[in-house]
Parts: structure tokens; sequence; C-alpha cells
């Protein structure tokens, strides 16, 4: 089994905590290796939770953009970029903070946010709408994806409002289709369109019903992608639910309806389950793709690619081994027919793969000259239950099956800060953690977890062992403790982690371990926190050194 390792650099760092990124070397590989190379590729293309995939190609058809929804997580909006649909490294993030303020700037908003974004190439300029349930559809806009987008403009306000596709006919009107919320809207399972002006800012019609998903058949269609081919307007979208659901294409001469329908993909007897919402692409040599998610639980929703061809106007999605028009996904297959390059294994931006939980301030911490990033103590509430609350947690998508993270630290708290804690978690529904807190002169190592987050369940603590500090100096009016600690999570193809830690980076020991789950709407995540109870005056922090993942 091959491995793959990347490390992150303080300089890399520092480059995606000034959003945008520019230049070729602003990438980090997000593809497995073994797609790399050869005639043949192997699904999954993507092993990491970006759901609600969209691609655009660019003017040349030999560029490819893909984005996928971000929830409350920044930056926001990712921007995968691939020359053969195959191997992908993400390159940028389009929204740095998720608006309206007043609402994002908070707390951390589990679930709402960026949801199902759309991804579009018009007159020369990149589109990507995106439906926030609570607040509606908005827009941002660059001539370059891999540099600064413009401010979000909100295309329509109202709740429910969800995965919104814009379209542009060839008289130069302006459509937007989208679906509906039941948690918001209180329905779900239709498909509406919009005239938008052609600038696409504004909606500027009342919405019109294309498609009923309420007839017991294709129950819970939503996230429509819109496309014209032949004089037919086109609605791809998935119906049936996440887990085990499947792809329906409708087809209509009016871009209103009626609209007939068929089922193009479903699982079959593959093992790819779902399978969910994506992406048609043509490529430069006039092959046809269909990228979409897999849901996999706590690992998230990762990313399939399924040949695609026409029969009689309609498409076959996968495998179509008995004819009947709908395709099987596939777990191996050519790979696509491209004139260009594929991107090459670089990895000098791996910390493009880290997020904030919530909208980023100042008080959640800094890049180091030396080093990484320090992430100082949140305060907690006075009424703390969880970590459902803390917003400033480091985290990146789980990268594999298997995989371990390592990371050497330095942990820093002074001398009045009693009970401050920093450490490492793998954050979810339910969540773990390991680190040090604070207690008299030396530092407990102490192993957290806690069930039901979001339900207000309770964290269970299990004080692991006694350290004292690597260094204590003067700082001001009372000392620093510094302690030197190596973190590591070892997460197996079970979505087990076993959380281990040691003092001088050779031995580990086993402190704990736990089963990952995903959060809301979002697979698990791993990486750092640090957080200061809401009864102590004094921060502690987190300087986060080095880093190093290792994927099986």
């Amino acid at each position: 089994m091959s491995t793959l390792k990347y490390h992150i650099t303080s300089v890399a760092l520092a480059l995606l905590l000034t959003v945008p990124l520019f230049g070729e070397n602003n990438r980090q590989r997000v593809s497995p290796d073994c797609n790399l190379r050869g005639a043949t590729y192997m699904n999954p293309v993507i092993h990491a939770d970006y759901s609600d995939p969209d691609v655009a190609a660019s003017a040349d058809g030999k560029t490819f953009y893909m984005t996928a929804s971000s929830f409350q997580c920044v930056p926001g909006l990712p921007i995968l970029k691939s020359d053969d649909l195959v191997n992908w490294s993400i390159v940028n993030y389009a929204l740095p903070e998720v608006t309206p303020h007043e609402f994002y700037d908070s707390a951390p908003r589990h679930g709402k946010g960026v949801w199902a974004p759309c991804i579009r190439l018009h007159s020369g300029e990149y589109y990507i709408y995106w439906g926030d349930p609570d607040f509606g559809v908005f827009m941002i806009k660059t001539k370059d994806p891999e540099g600064k987008w413009s401010d979000p403009v909100l295309v329509k306000k109202g709740k429910g409002i969800i995965d919104p596709t814009p379209f542009w006919d060839e008289d130069g009107k302006a459509y937007l289709a989208n679906g509906w919320a039941g948690s918001r809207a209180g329905f779900n399972s239709v498909i509406t369109i919009s005239e938008m002006n052609p600038e696409g800012t504004a909606v500027i019609s009342q919405p019109r019903i294309v498609y009923d998903g309420n007839d017991g058949v294709n129950h819970t269609v939503e996230g429509p992608k819109m496309y014209k081919r032949n004089g037919y307007y086109y609605m791809f979208a998935p119906a049936g639910g996440v887990a085990k659901g499947w792809q329906l294409v409708m087809r209509s001469k009016d871009i209103y309806g009626p609209y007939e329908s068929r089922i193009v993909m479903a699982q079959g007897n593959s093992d790819i389950n779902g399978p969910h919402q994506g992406a048609w692409v043509t490529t430069d040599t006039g092959e046809d793709w269909f990228l979409h998610f897999q849901d996999l639980g706590a690992y998230g929703r990762i990313i399939n690619l399924n040949p695609m061809e026409w029969c009689e106007d309609w498409p076959v999605i996968g495998d179509d081994k008995d004819g009947d028009g709908c395709g099987d996904p596939v777990r191996k297959w050519k790979k696509p027919v491209v004139s260009g390059n594929v991107i090459p294994d670089n990895s000098s931006s791996p910390s493009l793969l880290y997020q904030w939980h919530g909208n980023y301030n100042d008080l959640f911490g800094f890049p180091l000259p030396e080093g990484l990033m320090r992430i100082y103590g949140h305060k907690l509430s006075e009424d703390f239950i969880n970590f459902w609350e803390v917003p400033n947690l480091w985290l990146q998508k789980f990268p594999a099956r298997e995989f371990t993270l390592t990371s050497k630290v330095k942990i820093s708290a002074k001398a009045t800060s009693e009970g401050v804690s920093s450490g490492i978690i793998v954050m979810g529904w339910d969540y773990a953690r390991l680190g040090l807190v604070k207690k008299g002169d030396d530092f407990q190592v102490v192993f957290t977890s806690c069930k039901d987050a979001e339900q207000n369940g309770k964290e269970e603590n299990r004080e692991i062992a006694v350290i004292p500090p690597s260094r204590a100096y003067p700082a001001g009016l009372y000392p620093n403790l510094e302690c030197d600690l190596w973190l590591r999570v070892k997460v197996d193809k079970d979505g087990m982690c076993e959380f281990l830690y040691s003092t001088d980076g050779r031995k580990f020991l086993s402190a704990g371990h736990f089963k990952a789950r995903a959060g809301k709407w979002i697979g698990a995540k791993v990486g750092f926190y640090s957080v200061t109870p809401a009864s102590t005056s004094e921060r502690g922090w987190i300087d986060i050194l080095t880093s190093e993942t290792e994927v099986k």
C-alpha cells in the first residue's frame, strides 16, 4: 500500500490567511496518488468531503474548476483545479467569510451558510451562486478563479431557497432554477425557475414550478443543474435521498416545461451508494463526464467521476451493462482523453486544507514566523456545555480512509491561567480531543470525549498523566509556562481514531480511542483547539510548529 506524506510550511500558511491565493505553486493535491499514472483511474477521485460539487470548464476547455459546499467553515467555497477531471488540487477559496456578519460572526452556525454552489463561465467571467437556506441566494464572480472574487450579491432574498443554478439562454435572457429546503420552507421535492436580469444579479419574476417530486416516485428531488443541448433544456438532479438515491434527468423544449424525466444512474450492483448531486462536463476532445458525490458518513461526501454518453437525446451515466438507459457507477474506468497535462504532485501549500469552524477574527490566532499557527484560547461561555460553541477550531477534512496526523506543538499558559486547555481534536456531532490542561504548576494530559454535541451532550474527561513544564520564564506580570509535546491521531478504515502523545517525538503513548462521526452536513474533521474557562482572565495558547499527514 502506497503512502503519501505532506508537510505544512509557515510560508504556505501565510498565503492561506491572505485570501485570495495566486500562482501555480499555491496548490495542494487532494486526489489519490494511484490516479497520477496509467491509462485508468479509480474512484473516488477525491477521498475527502467536497459535497455538492459543481464544475466549470475554462474557455478553451483545457482546465476545469470545481467548487463545493462549505457551510459555516471559512474560508469558504473551495476552488479545485484539474487538467483531466481525475487529478485535483485545491488552489484557492472564493469566499473569505460568510455573510451577513451580524449572524455568522457571533457563533459557529453549524450546517448553515454555503449550500450547494453552482459555478459557471459566462461572457468571460466565472460566476458562483449558492443558497443560504436562512437568507437567500448569493452570487460572486471573477475573471480569474485562482485570484480575487467579488463581494457577495444577494440575488434573491428568502428562506428555504437552496441549490441554485443560473442559466443564460441564446436570446440573452437569464434564469435561476433552485430547490427548496423543507426545514425552512415547509415543503421540498420541487424545482422552480425564475427569470433574472441579464447581469444575473437579481431575480425579476415570481418562481414557477417545473418539476414536482411529491409523487411517491422521485421524492427528495433537489440540487438541480441546468443545461441546454440540441434544443432541449435539461435539469440534472438527484432524488431519493443522499445515501440511497439516484440521478434523475429532466428535459423539455420549453424552459418552463412540462418536463419529462428519466433515471440515468443508480447504485444498481455497484458498491457506490447514492450516487448524488454533481456536474456534467465536456472535455476539449468532446467526451462527456459526470462528477458527483457519494456519502460515506464520518468521511463526508467524497467525489466520484463517471463516464457519460448520449442516446436519443438522453444522457446515460456510468456503466449501462443491460442497455436500459440507467448506468451503474464505476469503480475503475479508462481516463478521460484530454489535450492538456496532468497537474503534478505539488504539495507546496497543504495549509489550503485547513479552515476555521466559524468566521475568522483576529482573536482566533495568527501565523507564526517560525512554525505554522498560534491559536489563542477561546473564552468559553459561563454556561459552557461542550465544543459546539467554539468557533476557532482549525481543522482539515479527513483526507483518506486511513491516515495519521502528527504535529509538534508548544502549549503555553500563564501561571494564573488555571484550567486553560489546548491540543488536538476530531470534531463532528460526536467529538474527542487530547490536550494539556493547566493545573497548578504542571500540565495534565487529558482525553475528552463528547456524544451528541448539538443536543447538549456533556463532556467526559479522563486524566492520563501529569507533565511538568518544559520551560518557565518571566513575561509581564506573570511567568509563562511552556510545554513541548507531540500529538498524533491515527484513523483506520472504519473511522476509529486513536489519540497518542509524546514528550520526545519518538515514543508515543496511547491516550484513548474514539469512533468518528460526521458533523452537521459535513464529514468529521481533525485539527487543533485552544480554550479558556469563563472564570479565568488570562488566555492560554497553542503554537503549531510542524504538522505531517501520512495517507495510506
